[in-house]
């Protein structure tokens, strides 16, 4: 585990501008959603930079603040998850025996994702995280999805299959919709099963990372009041609500806007983030 050579202080002082950025996790929480219903993966995305900046903003140790964002965004994803597979499910497109076979491996990757969290620091953090969007918004810039090649691996492939996609994601925070998407249409999957069974396995990425994170940062030094490990319940509870609320009007509207255009407009926005994480 990582050390922090800050010692402890009274509560009241570890989150010293909690209530004034405490609307800013209001307005986050309205644009993921927005961005979630209109787009799939644009809300997971925008979670952890939006969190450097307003865990900046609030006073938090900087050692911590990567850390922080990245359980935080895990933890946000659970709630929205749970809705997303309730309404593939009623509509039968979960590949329920896919799922099974990918999720232990989904599981042993989240926490072992986290695990190594724990032992990088921030800087380091905030670059993978960078990269990994820049390779985002290159793939939606240029609409690029892999061709349908072979058929499912057996349960040795779709466990290391697992391992990897649970790995990356709690890595970078994110649900893991951009690679599981990829990997089972590779594999052959319609692309409707493919989203549909994705969101299912993006509930045991958010749950195990989310778990992973909290230990793993249990006993940090100079958390901030209302954090279990590198989970800011503040921020869950506040980005989670809204965020739910907000994703069926981006949705109403991803039917009613050109899909492509926003995709390529987003893809810049994204990758000057991606930019902006690497350069740092």
């Amino acid at each position: 585990m990582r050390t922090s050579y800050v010692a402890h202080e009274p509560a009241h002082r570890k989150n010293p501008r909690a209530m004034e950025t405490f609307p800013l996790y209001l307005l986050l929480g309205a644009a993921a959603g927005f961005l979630a219903g209109l787009m799939g993966i644009g809300g997971v995305l925008i979670i952890v930079p939006a969190l450097v900046f307003i865990f900046h903003a609030q006073g938090m140790a900087e050692t911590l603040i990567m850390h922080m964002s990245l359980g935080t965004s895990l933890a946000t994803i659970v709630l929205t998850a749970i809705s997303s597979v309730r309404a593939h499910h009623r509509r039968g497109a979960v590949l329920w025996p896919v799922v099974r076979q990918l999720a232990p491996g989904i599981v042993a990757g989240a926490l072992a994702g986290a695990t190594l969290v724990d032992e990088l620091p921030g800087a380091i953090l905030k670059r993978i995280f960078g990269v990994f969007a820049l390779m985002v918004a290159l793939q939606m810039a240029l609409n690029a999805k892999p061709a349908p090649h072979r058929q499912l691996p057996g349960r040795t492939g779709m466990t290391v299959a697992g391992s990897i996609i649970g790995g990356i994601s709690a890595i970078v925070g994110i649900g893991g919709g951009t690679l599981t998407v990829p990997f089972l249409t590779w594999c052959r999957v319609s692309i409707h099963n493919a989203v549909a069974t994705s969101a299912a396995c993006g509930l045991p990425i958010a749950l195990a990372g989310s778990v992973g994170f909290s230990i793993t940062g249990w006993n940090e030094t100079n958390l901030p009041a209302l954090s279990s490990g590198y989970l800011y319940w503040p921020a869950i509870l506040s980005i989670t609500t809204v965020s739910v609320a907000f994703a069926p009007l981006g949705a109403r509207l991803a039917h009613a806007l050109p899909a492509e255009l926003l995709k390529k407009i987003f893809a810049v926005i994204l990758a000057l983030i991606g930019l902006r994480m690497v350069v740092g």
